[in-house]
């Protein structure tokens, strides 16, 4: 039996191997995590007296962005939302996750991340003072020295009020209760993108170049983020489709040719045929939201109370203030 109304299954990252299984996440690595792994080991060769040290240096640092993700992945489960795919790159950990379009879940799910952070930072600092009394200048000492501060180090980081990181989650969450979904991501967005300019600015003053990589991964999701935005905001004012809502956020789409074909790149309105592209007859096996960006069998949108109550109002459909 199908259920129309379950979205389908998150898509795997693309070039990513598959590690592990935990709590029914699946954690993969992208490729170049092993390649950055090699250059990071041998800029930190000095600090340790032997190879076994680096190593461990940074399969800690990835440990540690490991629990960071998980955090939002299971806090995301908690709320009732989607959480299947972890991914550590090279740039840090993307925990892939679907949290129900609430401000107050979505809230949650970006600061529990950070929250992982906070509770290791006792048990860093202690384990450092406890390791440094025992074997004052040994390696063993560095190497929780350096956990503990790479701790806060993603911890401060990801704070930061700068889109697409936590920080700007958090933001827009925040935001979200006051000036509602659309607004409250234009305004991350923007902030992201005086953020990413000071990265980038900061970067190339200071010389780090893997900085500057993150100053321009943030400009351009705060970009990006920022067109959805206000394509959202345009569609919120157009006519709707009154007989239809969307299964995860309630929104009705909008009536028009607002959907892309995959097949012949044209434009249709995906719920005028169920689905099928009027011009090369093309069928989507799924239909995404225009507001929350959720994909959904087109059949799951349809809402028989609402349509029995619009055929007596307004078959065609309204206009949302």
């Amino acid at each position: 039996m199908t259920d129309t109304a379950a979205p389908p299954p998150m898509p795997p990252p693309r070039g990513a191997l598959h590690v592990a299984r935990v709590f029914g996440i699946n954690v993969h690595v992208h490729w170049a995590w092993l390649l950055v792994a090699v250059l990071m080991v041998q800029a930190r060769a000095a600090a340790y007296s032997g190879l076994f040290w680096n190593i461990s240096e940074y399969v800690a640092l990835f440990g540690i962005v490991l629990l960071h993700e998980f955090g939002h992945a299971l806090a995301c489960r908690s709320v009732g939302g989607r959480a299947e795919h972890i991914l550590l790159w090279p740039l840090g950990g993307v925990a892939y996750v679907r949290p129900p379009q609430r401000p107050g879940a979505t809230l949650w799910v970006s600061a529990a991340g950070p929250l992982v952070n906070v509770v290791l930072v006792p048990l860093t600092v202690i384990a450092w003072a406890a390791v440094s009394n025992a074997v004052p200048g040994s390696d063993l000492a560095e190497l929780t020295s350096s956990i503990a501060v790479i701790n806060v180090i993603v911890l401060i980081f990801n704070v930061l009020p700068v889109y697409p990181l936590d920080g700007g989650q958090i933001l827009r969450s925040v935001l979200w209760f006051f000036v509602g979904p659309h607004q409250s991501l234009t305004v991350a967005t923007i902030v992201g993108l005086v953020g990413a300019g000071g990265f980038l600015l900061l970067a190339f003053y200071i010389s780090d170049w893997w900085l500057v990589l993150i100053a321009v991964f943030s400009l351009m999701s705060s970009w990006r983020g920022l067109r959805v935005a206000r394509a959202r905001a345009r569609a919120a004012r157009v006519a709707r489709r009154v007989t239809h809502r969307c299964p995860e956020c309630g929104e009705p789409p909008p009536l028009g040719s607002c959907w892309p074909c995959p097949g012949c790149h044209g434009s249709y309105d995906a719920f005028e045929n169920v689905a099928t592209c009027p011009h090369c007859d093309h069928t989507a096996g799924a239909v995404p939201c225009v507001f929350c960006g959720s994909a959904f069998p087109a059949p799951a949108y349809f809402t028989y109370e609402v349509a029995d109550a619009a055929d007596k109002r307004d078959p065609g459909g309204f206009r949302a203030p």
